[in-house]
């Protein structure tokens, strides 16, 4: 055991001239192993390794400038500024720290810091940071062309323009927060949250970050969280002049909304309806409470029997929320209301896609019925008459009409309205036939297609409806009441 001791101690001895015999050789020793970790991007065990070194010596640039591109490949940029400028303060001509500092101001999107540190990089050393000035150039481009859009309400393009610029400022929170305040007024409410809730991760305290929850809430008509959200906004930062605004105009959309609906419930229709206009003109970009300010004044303009004014509200509620059930259900109501059945029909059948309860599907299938009947001649108004009216009042109906219409009594008129009465005639012989038949009056009453029936309207003929009502003998027009005529033929004599 001894003899092992030995032989350690003098091999020990024999390698003393290759140990590190100075605190210097240890720290450079330190930082060799950690550009090794480096190169294979083994980048959090490499930083110890860096701080070590400058632990033993501290006023070695290169430490410093190590240590900083650590920190960058680790995405620390703010550590791995302030390591960059400490190696500068150290050696006033160490290039690679310009440089980083340069690349930091660039992540950050802190344009004149990395501006300061270009124009040092190349009063040492001209072109050596060629990139860095294109990177920057490219930032301010997009910043402005941002600003430019966001005064003019383009928010698509500000969205555009922030995802250019975060290309390069990679880790900067001012452009990641215009971005998700741009997607929040283009209704992106989850992308908008997910980016001011990944920077409340790292810093809870960003007035900017709760702000754009805040503006979320409020565009999903959650006030009143709304509302919390942006007075944390000014106790952090008093003299937020956004969060201010916002807070103005959701409490002025509130107070608005709630005075409509009171004047609605106490049937006050036309005052309610001046007052949702009021509120629709406070804040545009609200599409959630805007739908719904649309689909009440809707409501108030039905009830006024404005039906063509409900409907167009209803379709803009709908095209501010294409799921608004209520909004579809009221239009589709007022379709029916004035007739217009087929429009009336593709509500509540996107209706039932969005609910397939047994009540809407009822609804649809009466809108069908009732554009099925549409589409059939009205025998009651083509005889005149009312839905209840009684057989004698039919048959007087049809008497009175088809006296009016019969072909032989416009013998001397024109082509176009000879053929007019004859159209006219025959469809007073379809009514009357239909409508004295009990059973084809039932059947008709109910909707169901008489053509698809025996003894339907392809059976009816007007002539013969004509001669069985009033009565006839051997021959044509000799029998009747009102004159003779020839085989084939009435002569009507009018006085």
């Amino acid at each position: 055991m001894v003899e092992v001791v030995e032989d350690i101690i003098m091999d020990s001895d024999e390698n003393e001239d290759i140990l590190p015999k100075s605190t210097e050789e240890i720290a450079d020793l330190k930082k060799e192993n950690g550009n090794q970790l480096f190169k294979i991007k083994q980048y959090r065990s490499a930083l110890p390794l860096y701080t070590e070194a400058i632990n033993l010596c501290p006023d070695t640039p290169a430490y410093y400038g190590n240590r900083a591109a650590c920190y960058m490949m680790l995405n620390r940029y703010q550590e791995a500024l302030e390591d960059a400028r400490k190696s500068v303060q150290l050696d006033p001509n160490f290039i690679k720290g310009y440089t980083r500092i340069a690349k930091c101001g660039i992540a950050l999107g802190d344009v004149v810091t990395a501006e300061n540190a270009v124009l040092q990089a190349e009063q040492i050393q001209a072109g050596c940071v060629s990139n860095e000035i294109k990177s920057i150039e490219k930032i301010k481009q997009f910043e402005a062309d941002a600003n430019k859009a966001y005064g003019a309400k383009d928010f698509r393009k500000v969205v555009y323009c922030m995802d250019r610029c975060l290309d390069e400022a990679t880790a900067c929170e001012k452009f990641k927060l215009k971005k998700a305040e741009a997607l929040a007024f283009l209704g992106r409410y989850q992308e908008s949250q997910e980016i001011a809730n990944d920077i409340l991760h790292f810093k809870k305290g960003s007035a900017d970050a709760i702000y754009v929850r805040g503006l979320c809430l409020y565009y999903e008509d959650n006030i009143d969280k709304a509302f919390s959200h942006f007075q944390q906004v000014l106790r952090l930062a008093p003299d937020h002049a956004k969060a201010m605004e916002q807070y103005k105009r959701a409490k002025h959309l509130k107070k608005m909304k709630e005075q409509g609906n009171e004047a609605f419930k106490n049937c006050k229709f036309a005052e309610s309806i001046n007052l949702y206009t009021e509120a629709l003109q406070i804040d545009p970009l609200n599409r959630k409470t805007n739908s719904k300010l649309y689909f009440n004044r809707a409501t108030a303009y039905s009830r006024l029997i404005k039906i063509k004014e409900a409907i167009a509200d209803c379709s803009s509620a709908l095209k501010l929320d294409e799921t608004y059930l209520k909004a579809l259900l009221r239009r589709a109501k007022c379709y029916s209301d004035i007739g217009e059945f087929e429009e009336a029909v593709k509500d509540y059948e996107k209706v039932c896609k969005l609910d397939k309860s047994r009540e809407n599907k009822r609804l649809l299938q009466e809108a069908k019925l009732a554009l099925k009947k549409s589409k059939r001649k009205d025998y009651y108004k083509i005889l005149g008459i009312e839905k209840n009216a009684s057989d004698d009042e039919i048959k007087k109906a049809y008497r009175k009409r088809a006296l009016v219409h019969h072909p032989d009594r416009h013998v001397n008129a024109t082509e176009s309205e000879r053929k007019d009465q004859e159209k006219k005639f025959k469809e007073l012989g379809e009514a009357y036939g239909i409508l004295s038949d009990p059973k084809k009056k039932a059947r008709y009453d109910s909707g169901q297609d008489m053509d698809d029936m025996d003894g339907g309207m392809s059976d009816v003929d007007p002539t013969q409806v004509f001669q069985t009502f009033f009565g006839r003998g051997g021959g044509y027009g000799a029998e009747f009441p009102f004159g003779g005529g020839s085989p084939g033929s009435f002569s009507f004599q009018f006085s």
